[in-house]
């Protein structure tokens, strides 16, 4: 296809042959009509002269055309040339063959060749060999455009990829005459298409991964919001689930008074022991199954979740009427009574209950959880596998118990506290050999206050470890001044230095810095060790008995005394005496006082002096009150005696005052 400025220059050409030729007809024509008209010579003259000037002028007005035409075409060839010449991409011109006739300046440099060297070498010589085909392909077929991608090999340097357009040149006859090539080295846009891909692949990569992670974090964020609201060891709902569905419950019913619901707070009895004994691992395992048969015992839109510790609650909702919940409590005390198989062990544990009904109106769910736990207490009270239902009377006394519980630790801040003492007497001498410390409250209201009426609350809060602290601190320190103070006066007190006994509950008694801090009592008081006589009761022995032991010989190894309070209630096995280092037994007051002759404690108090004699242990008998009961304990060979016969317990006053009177029974 010839650019615009050669086809209109050709066109000039045809208009400028054809004027000539018309000029020639013209002339022609003159002729004929003078031969057929004859005219004169000089009119021949004349017309031919006409004729050929009027032609003339026409010649060269064409003829200016034309060279303005010729002009205008050199500056398009020029300019097209040019265009040619310095274009970016490479083009060629070849024959039909393939040969080389015309390239341009991009051409020859993508091929390594000097621009004037190129014509006549055939193209295909400068493709790689496994592209050649492709040539082949395209200069045989002659139908339209060809587009394709092939590897160019120039005569130096590296093989590039190239981008190759092929277009047939025809001639005016239509007849193919060659081929018009457009070469375009397309390295950097394959690596471009490369990186492309590459990147696209990495980000494919990347947005899988981020998929991935998203998919993960929502899991994560599923599995917190399950912690958030699941117990761990269970699986159960914990107490945030457990308070947003018991809401759900109180709202329900405040507007539908129809609606009843129930709280169940679940506390398993003795598992303190099963999970001491055996160990955390299988207390866990215990739990688990707990929680499993509590599943079990409820339907589907019933509410179980675990506290923490052993504890658990149930919110029961839509339930009939309270023999419907009753139901389901025996239900559940059942299921969980049953035997479990822990490594080899079969244990059991029942519950105590406490039933918190929707009918008592409360108007926040935490005080249907409150009087669950304060009926769940009042179950537990009444034995093992119990259960209550709560009343407004029971939160009358918890409330008593909260304002007692608060008077108590102001007591300790402000030391209410004060020590009264009771004689011990030494039955062979009839005189005092000690005394037993015995804590009172001085309540500000109340005057003074026995133990009995704070020493339970006392122990339950943990409040009695720093009271027991105080008492163990104050009596070793009076026995001590007493100790001196009397030392030179009387003589048997020089011989026999006074002691004072300090009672020991089972939260003391398991305390870990319990040694540390007898040992820096004594220290401070500056009281001999053999002078302080530590009374715990049988109990507390029996519930701990190899560790009871253990803790026994620590403490007779600081050097002082050790004895068993209120023995023969704890239900212990004499024959197992032996094992516990101790120096003393006290005989309950329960077999003592009234009549020592009546239900056969004679025979009772008899045997318990016979034995601890036979173990080298000294024996105290508690609550002796009349004259025949002091000779009877003196036939039996006890040594010592303590009770309302001698005295009363007494302040630190009237102690020092019945001391200094050297009483003698």
């Amino acid at each position: 296809m010839l650019p615009s400025f050669a086809v209109s220059a050709m066109n000039n050409v045809d208009e400028f042959s054809q004027q000539i030729e018309e000029l020639r007809s013209r002339v022609r024509r003159i002729w004929q009509r003078t031969s057929t008209q004859p005219n004169s010579q000089q009119e021949l003259m004349i017309a031919a002269f006409d004729e050929l000037q009027i032609a003339v002028e026409e010649l060269l007005a064409a003829s200016e055309e034309l060279e303005v035409t010729r002009a205008a075409a050199e500056r398009e060839r020029q300019r097209y040339q040019e265009l040619f010449d310095f274009a970016p991409d490479g083009y060629l011109v070849t024959d039909t063959i393939g040969k080389i006739l015309e390239a341009n300046y991009a051409a020859a440099s993508m091929l390594s060749v000097h621009q004037q060297y190129l014509g006549g070498k055939p193209l295909i010589v400068f493709i790689a060999k496994q592209d050649r085909q492709i040539f082949r392909f395209l200069i045989n077929n002659s139908e339209q455009i060809k587009d394709c991608v092939i590897e160019i090999k120039p005569r130096f340097g590296t093989p590039f990829p190239a981008s190759i357009r092929a277009s047939p040149v025809y001639d005016s006859q239509q007849k193919l005459v060659g081929w018009r090539w457009l070469l375009r080295n397309i390295s950097e846009t394959k690596q471009a298409q490369e990186q492309v891909t590459k990147r696209t692949v990495e980000l494919a990569k990347a947005n899988q991964q981020l998929l991935s992670e998203i998919t993960e974090h929502k899991l994560a964020k599923s599995q917190l919001v399950h912690l958030a609201f699941h117990d761990v060891l269970t699986g159960l709902p914990n107490r945030a689930l457990f308070m947003n569905r018991l809401e759900d419950a109180v709202n329900y019913s405040k507007r539908h008074s129809d609606y009843l619901f129930a709280v169940l707070f679940i506390d398993l009895d003795r598992f303190k022991v099963i999970n001491d004994s055996l160990g955390h691992i299988f207390g866990d395992q215990l739990l688990v199954t707990i929680a499993q048969r509590l599943q079990e015992c409820l339907r589907s839109i019933d509410i179980p979740a675990r506290l923490g510790g052993d504890e658990f609650i149930v919110l029961l909702v839509g339930i009939k009427d309270v023999f419907e919940v009753v139901a389901v409590v025996e239900r559940i005390q059942k299921s969980l009574a049953g035997t479990v198989v822990l490594d080899g062990h079969e244990v059991s544990t029942t519950a105590s209950i406490g039933i918190a009904l929707s009918i008592t109106g409360c108007k926040q769910p935490e005080d249907y959880l409150r009087d669950a736990d304060i009926a769940m207490y009042r179950a537990k009270a009444q034995g093992r596998a119990c259960y209550e239902i709560f009343n407004t009377d029971m939160h009358i006394q918890v409330m008593a118990h909260l304002e007692l519980l608060n008077e108590l630790r102001r007591a300790i801040e402000l030391q209410e506290f004060r020590l009264y003492y009771q004689p011990i007497v030494s039955l062979s001498r009839g005189r005092i050999i000690g005394f037993e410390a015995l804590v009172r409250w001085l309540h500000p209201k109340h005057g003074i206050v026995l133990p009995e009426s704070f020493m339970s609350t006392a122990q339950e809060t943990g409040l009695i470890i720093l009271i027991e602290q105080w008492v163990l601190h104050e009596a070793c320190s009076q026995i001590q001044q007493w100790q001196k103070q009397f030392f030179s006066s009387w003589g048997d007190l020089a011989e026999c230095p006074l002691t004072i006994s300090v009672n020991l509950c089972t939260t003391r008694f398991s305390e870990e810095n319990l040694l540390s801090h007898v040992d820096k009592v004594l220290q401070d008081t500056r009281l001999a060790p053999g002078s302080l006589t530590l009374e715990i009761t049988e109990g507390v022995i029996m519930e701990n008995h190899d560790k009871a032991i253990i803790r026994l010989k620590q403490l007779r190894n600081l050097g002082i005394k050790l004895a068993i309070d209120d023995f023969g209630t704890g239900y212990s096995s004499l024959g197992r005496l032996h094992q516990f280092p101790i120096n003393q037994l006290k005989i309950d007051r329960s077999f003592i006082s009234g009549s020592i002759f009546n239900d056969g404690n004679l025979d009772i108090v008899q045997t318990i002096i016979t034995l601890a004699h036979k173990l080298g242990v000294d024996v105290t008998a508690e609550g002796v009150e009349t004259e025949e009961q002091l000779a009877l304990l003196r036939n039996l060979k006890c040594e010592y005696g303590q009770g309302y016969f001698f005295s009363h317990p007494l302040d630190s006053s009237q102690a020092a005052a019945l001391i200094m009177a050297n009483a003698q029974w």
